[in-house]
């Protein structure tokens, strides 16, 4: 089967939530991109430090760089372009500046390209397409299921911010902890942040994209070798 493009405004916003969705089979949940090793630390220890982390990845890393190469990818993929899609997903790959974020990257892009597969909501130009991104990133299978659901590419790049953003609040919730009202606080606040960080991502020029965030790759890097931990990176 195949899934016919969305002439209803309402089904393309259902596409939408169930891309963004955190029951997406795809394992998101068991990352947390180095705040468990900050909260270890005591550097992330309240609602406050929390914001203050996440708001920091998400201006500094997420906008510039991972936002910014799922704007690309995504709109490689509508026009056909594999080549600039091919590019752009080795670009990330070879960002990621740990071995536990570049697993991360390939596993949740590879979970989510079989699940597009299984879905068969991918044509075959692009089964084409991804059977030469080895290994495939997030922003990469997130370009392919995006075209196949034939959802509009700008609501779905703030789906894909709001669900890095849900994440990062979950592990947030885990890891200091929190209770579920101070969780939901947080992602009212820094919600409100994401038509910035989609903006930017819209509007760098290729040169400009960038993930360059040391505190983010020292966190990482130290995470990976933490005694004992519940995420895995």
């Amino acid at each position: 089967m195949s899934v016919a493009a969305p002439s209803d405004p309402t089904l393309a916003l259902v596409r939408l939530l169930q891309l963004a969705s955190p029951a997406l089979p795809i394992g998101a949940y068991s990352y947390s991109q180095g705040l468990e090793w900050a909260a270890s630390m005591g550097e992330v220890r309240d609602a406050a430090t929390a914001r203050t982390w996440i708001a920091s990845a998400l201006e500094h890393s997420i906008a510039p760089g991972e936002a910014a190469v799922a704007w690309r990818a995504m709109n490689a993929a509508q026009a056909e372009d594999w080549p600039e899609l091919s590019e752009w997903n080795d670009w990330f790959r070879v960002s990621r500046e740990t071995a536990e974020l570049r697993a991360e990257t390939e596993q949740m892009g590879t979970s989510l390209l079989k699940l597009a597969s299984d879905l068969e909501v991918i044509d075959t130009p692009a089964r084409a397409a991804a059977s030469t991104l080895s290994p495939i990133t997030l922003p990469g299978a997130y370009a392919l299921i995006v075209r196949g659901f034939s959802v509009p590419v700008e609501s779905a790049l703030a789906a894909y911010v709001w669900s890095w953003l849900e994440n990062q609040v979950l592990a947030a919730i885990k890891t200091i902890p929190l209770g579920q009202l101070a969780g939901q606080r947080l992602l009212l606040d820094l919600g409100a942040r994401i038509p910035a960080a989609v903006t930017i991502a819209r509007s760098l020029a290729a040169a400009d994209v960038s993930s360059f965030a040391p505190g983010l790759a020292l966190a990482s890097s130290q995470h990976e070798t933490q005694y004992s931990r519940l995420f895995r990176s």
